[in-house]
């Protein structure tokens, strides 16, 4: 059944008065905008009504197709629909800040001996989990602190079930070896306990409790123990000495975000705060895309960044911010968190310095963003030049690198720069499958067309391909005849560079080959140009060589358990299953090997001897 054309007019007029989100479509049914609405006959009206719009929403509305609409039964609702629509559809004019992948915990297992671990992901019960963090270095920070005060076990349980001796941690005093019986399950149930203490903020309560049990221990005459409670007490003093925000009351911390806004020059920042049981433990800023907003309105960026930071993952409790936030934004969040949260956006004393702090690093972010901005742009220009292109148009490099070892686990690396930035998001790495062992020209023959073919079928099932505007090959004459005639075959007009290792692979004397128009040079080795090229040609190695490390290093293990007289696949696959890999079966001792189903003591004793 054909879809009747879509009228403006009559879908305005019949738009209900309710709250709702409505999604707007270009003639190719690509999402363009998503937006919430307290009235959805009015605001979405009201696009089609005005003509002070900013240059980002005129140009929108202009390529505005269609219109689809949800009707909610409240504002807050919407909200929450509006942002799971933005996640799920990415849509081109919504205010969208990149950095949205899950933020690290700390995590304390469920197990009888509970391991402690760096963690990102959904959340799952027993394990207990604390933060969340706004980097992985903040994490392990504190796993240093709680290693070296309580002395958590941080190996991996495939690990910790087949240890026949305590490791170097254990021996460095970071770990009190529970894999091996050095501590009882209640003392280390104890150590457990105080290291959740010190986590949820209660620092001065648990140094009174060791206190405590130091004194006992002293009077007891039990002076190893006493001393083990005076080092805890002195670590715990240092740690105590870093920033504190809730300093006028530190028995009663709470998990607190710090959100500053910051607009100069166009550009838009967020800076993050963390603090968690009264601790700072690191902040970040945001930026959200501000090209095509050369006015941006700091609010609206504001309540998306909250919207997209907190709705569906875990909330402090208290929120200070230099903006006021809509009460709609405000009861979705109180109620995916469980209770009310304190929103602050006017406050005095301690908290008014550190957030006055947080104003400061968010334009402290600008400044240095602008700069950052600046120098890329100006590389930009110069390649530009050299390549006879117009800067605008030149946005985007995909670099492409081989890396094998004698022939042995091919790999070819992608790496993308674009939107001014590398964006390791979007690297790829292609295991090589047709080109015969050692052959460099067949290797890059291979991920060329399958790249480029394969974006070649998808533009032409209709799906929207970003293509690059230059390629770069790592590699001499040789790599990049290669490419010309993958072009040839494909019919591409892209841009091909080819940046080959100068005399003894220094620095600053790579060859330039433009195949095109049959010019081979060498830049001055300050040259901007030069500069951008060698770091997205650098990137490229870089990223080639660590995948075809690992895929060389596991073909060998593996090939070295095959190779082990008696071990079939039968066995390979008991001991990868108890140890929980190559790793573990590696770490494993012969005692260990032995226990498993099929592999006797002489068997347990070869394949340790192959393995080291």
């Amino acid at each position: 059944m054909n879809t009747p054309p879509f009228d403006l007019d009559i879908f305005l007029k019949n738009l209900p008065n309710l709250p709702g989100v409505y999604r707007m479509f270009d003639k190719e049914n690509n999402v363009l905008y998503v937006g919430k609405a307290v009235n959805l006959k009015r605001r979405v009206s009201s696009y089609f009504q005005k003509n002070d719009h900013s240059p980002r929403i005129a140009m929108m509305v202009k390529q505005v197709h269609h219109i689809e609409t949800t009707v909610t039964r409240s504002e807050a609702e919407a909200l929450i629909l509006e942002n799971n629509f933005i996640k799920a559809l990415s849509p081109k004019y919504n205010i969208l800040f990149r950095d949205d992948k899950s933020y690290p915990y700390l995590m304390l297992s469920g197990h009888a001996f509970p391991q402690m671990a760096y963690y990102r992901g959904a959340l799952k019960k027993p394990n207990r989990y604390f933060g969340p963090y706004p980097n992985s270095n903040a994490v392990r920070d504190s796993i240093q602190i709680l290693q070296k005060v309580f002395k958590l076990r941080t190996c991996e349980d495939s690990v910790f079930e087949h240890r026949g001796r305590a490791c170097l941690l254990y021996q460095i005093k970071r770990c009190s070896g529970p894999c091996v019986g050095h501590i009882s399950a209640e003392d280390y149930a104890a150590d457990v306990n105080q290291a959740v203490t010190f986590l949820s903020g209660k620092t001065d309560e648990l140094i009174q409790v060791l206190h405590h049990k130091m004194n006992q221990a002293a009077a007891a005459l039990e002076f190893e123990e006493a001393a083990r409670c005076r080092d805890q007490i002195q670590s715990l003093g240092l740690v105590q000495s870093r920033q504190f925000i809730d300093s006028q009351n530190p028995n009663n911390p709470n998990d607190i975000d710090l959100l500053a806004l910051a607009v100069s020059d166009g550009l838009v920042c967020v800076h993050w705060v963390s603090i968690r049981g009264g601790r700072h433990v690191g902040d970040k800023s945001f930026f959200p895309d501000t090209r095509d907003d050369p006015e941006p309105n700091g609010q609206d960026y504001a309540e998306a960044f909250v919207a997209q930071h907190y709705l569906g993952k875990t909330k402090p409790d208290i929120i200070i911010s230099n903006f006021s936030l809509p009460e709609a934004v405000q009861t979705a969040l109180s109620s995916e968190h469980g209770k009310q949260i304190q929103f602050v956006s006017k406050t005095i004393g301690e908290r008014k310095v550190w957030l006055k702090m947080a104003e400061q690093n968010a334009f402290m972010a600008i400044a240095q963003r602008k700069l950052q901005q600046s120098s890329q742009q100006h590389r930009i220009e110069e390649l530009a030049k050299i390549l006879n292109m117009d800067s605008d148009g030149l946005q985007r490099l995909e670099c492409f690198d081989i890396s094998h070892t004698q022939g042995e686990a091919t790999i070819a690396s992608c790496v993308v720069y674009d939107e001014q930035n590398i964006q390791p998001s979007q690297y790829r790495r292609y295991n090589i499958t047709t080109a015969k062992a050692g052959d460099d020209y067949a290797a890059m023959r291979e991920v060329l067309t399958r790249r480029y073919g394969k974006m070649q079928q998808a533009e032409a099932n209709g799906e929207a391909v970003r293509w690059p505007d230059v390629v770069l090959i790592d590699g001499g004459k040789g790599q990049i005849g290669v490419a010309v005639g993958v072009w040839e075959e494909l019919g591409l007009i892209i841009p091909l560079v080819g940046i080959a290792k100068g005399p003894e692979r220094k620095a600053g004397m790579e060859e330039l080959i433009l195949p095109f128009t049959g010019e081979t040079f060498r830049l001055p080795p300050n040259s901007p140009a030069l500069h951008l090229l060698q770091t997205v040609r650098d990137e490229s190695h870089r990223f080639a060589i660590t995948g075809h490390r690992k895929k060389r290093d596991k073909a060998r293990i593996t090939s070295s358990l095959n190779d082990i007289d008696g071990i079939g696949p039968k066995r390979k696959k008991a001991l990868l299953t108890r140890f929980g890999g190559l790793r573990g079966v590696t770490a494993a001792g012969v005692d260990d090997l032995a226990k498993v189903e099929g592999i006797s003591r002489a068997l347990a004793e070869r394949i340790y001897a192959a393995l080291h």
